[in-house]
């Protein structure tokens, strides 16, 4: 019988996770759509490639999507079995709320476990992938993606520049300007055109540009022996219509996908992490070991100056304005002054060093520890929304939704607020990663507390009751009208 129940709440369970996790995926990855559009339009990418992208930055959002899905399904779930009385049923029939609670909190368990394997093993390696497309499109592919009135420099050898840009493709264009990156014996040339287009090329390696109305600039610098730049310093071509090929197969055949950066935190494992954190660790205490020491040396220099020219004699007139130049006090005094200044500014110098270092070293930790701590928050949020299911005894996308979006915006707000004070220094790293977790806990267990015992937490008649004296304080006795 116990069987049979327990696939029961898994299965209403099952039925909310798998709508409310693709809801939460795709608005996710609408998300990175919108910030990440700007470097696939006009790049030359295929739908292919901008789907692959996407998939390999949508995979790293799963440790976030996945514990919010948790607490939306199981406020959910029990709010259904609480809506369609059938915990009432359970309870009546002898089986407890924590022996329900039981098999979600084992697929939770393991959900969390998944979890910890997937941000572990797979996202870093899709992180890779991720950054490395992200890196070669924006090297390879803005030679495609011309703008008006800016010089490009990324066609090989060459630099154009567009004053203007038009047509359903953008091959019409005006105001061309095309100058050809020429050697030390290379002769410099420059075109100049009132308009041309883009034509496709016969070979897919080459881009095709006809120009109209323009003249061709040369100048004879390389060829010095034949004395060439003294009979004909430069030579100006007009002419009608002038096709040009550009080679740009080292742009088109570049793989899309080829790894030039790996030596990214974030495509490390739990454990590979804890090599980079004891090697920023080791380089941070030389630094901060060599910056204290240069600003001890420079300190003690100027303690020094001023002890040596201490003087223990009392002034015994007022200095007057034309003998202030010459004053040896006064000289010495600004020395100092100077020295301080000097000091001081090494100072600002070193702490603005310190905070990148102390910024890295805390990205690593928290990046590590949250491998960890979101597989704890599934747990910590299957307490909380099983409660509160069980309590507010409402299913369907209402009120359970907007209690878990509260809930979820708090603990975001928590991760994003510690996690900068972490990075400026104010706040131990490890302690950054988790207190997210250490402060819903306590509110986990009340809440799963509060359940068991059958509190009335989201009684409105409970709450009337306790503030009624007060309320009475501020409203008048009214007599019936007859005893008037």
């Amino acid at each position: 019988m116990l069987k049979i129940l327990d696939r029961y709440i898994i299965k209403t369970f099952f039925g909310p996770f798998f709508f409310i996790f693709s809801v939460l995926f795709f608005i996710f990855i609408v998300n990175i759509i919108w910030v990440q559009l700007g470097q696939f339009m006009g790049k030359g990418l295929s739908y292919w490639q901008i789907l692959k992208l996407l998939f390999y930055l949508g995979v790293s959002v799963i440790s976030m999507v996945l514990p919010l899905t948790i607490l939306l399904a199981s406020i959910m779930s029990f709010g259904e079995f609480g809506e369609r009385y059938e915990l009432a049923a359970m309870k009546a029939a002898g089986i407890s709320l924590t022996r329900v609670m039981m098999p979600l909190l084992g697929v939770s368990t393991a959900l969390a476990i998944m979890l910890f394997f997937f941000s572990n093993n797979i996202i870093p390696d899709f992180q890779r992938k991720a950054k490395n497309m992200l890196f070669n499109i924006a090297q390879t592919k803005p030679a495609l993606n011309f703008t008006p009135g800016q010089f490009i420099d990324q066609l090989p050898g060459y630099m154009v520049k567009f004053d203007k840009i038009y047509g359903d493709n953008g091959e019409n264009i005006e105001g061309v300007f095309v100058h050809r990156k020429a050697s030390t014996y290379e002769n410099q040339q420059s075109i100049v055109a009132e308009k041309g287009k883009f034509v496709p090329a016969a070979n897919k390696n080459y881009l095709k540009l006809v120009l109209y109305n323009g003249y061709i600039f040369e100048d004879n610098f390389g060829r010095k022996g034949d004395n060439v730049r003294l009979k004909q310093p430069d030579q100006a071509i007009k002419f009608d219509t002038l096709t040009s090929h550009f080679d740009i197969s080292d742009i088109i055949n570049k793989a899309i996908e080829e790894e030039q950066i790996t030596d990214d935190y974030r495509f490390q494992t739990f454990n590979q992490l804890n090599k980079t954190i004891d090697k920023s660790k080791k380089d941070n205490e030389r630094f901060f070991t060599s910056a204290s020491n240069d600003a001890l040396s420079q300190a003690n220099s100027v303690i020094t100056y001023m002890d040596q020219n201490k003087s223990k004699a009392i002034p015994k007139a007022q200095i007057k304005l034309d003998t202030v130049k010459s004053d040896k006090k006064l000289d010495m005094i600004y020395n100092a002054h100077n020295r301080l200044d000097n000091l001081k500014t090494t100072l600002d110098t070193k702490n603005n060093d310190i905070n990148p270092n102390v910024k890295y070293f805390s990205k690593v930790v928290i990046y590590q520890q949250r491998i960890v701590t979101y597989s704890f928050t599934c747990i910590i949020f299957f307490l909380i929304g099983a409660s509160l299911g069980s309590i507010i005894r409402k299913g369907g996308m209402g009120l359970p939704v907007i209690i878990a979006i509260v809930i979820f915006i708090i603990f975001y707000v928590i991760n994003v607020g510690v996690e900068n004070i972490a990075w400026a220094g104010k706040m131990n790293p490890y302690l950054a990663a988790w207190l997210p977790n250490i402060i819903l806990f306590p509110f986990g267990v009340w809440m799963t507390y509060k359940a068991l015992t059958d509190s009335q937490l989201f009684d409105a008649e409970k709450y009337k009751v306790l503030f009624k004296p007060i309320t009475k304080l501020f409203s008048k006795n009214k007599e019936h009208k007859r005893y008037q």
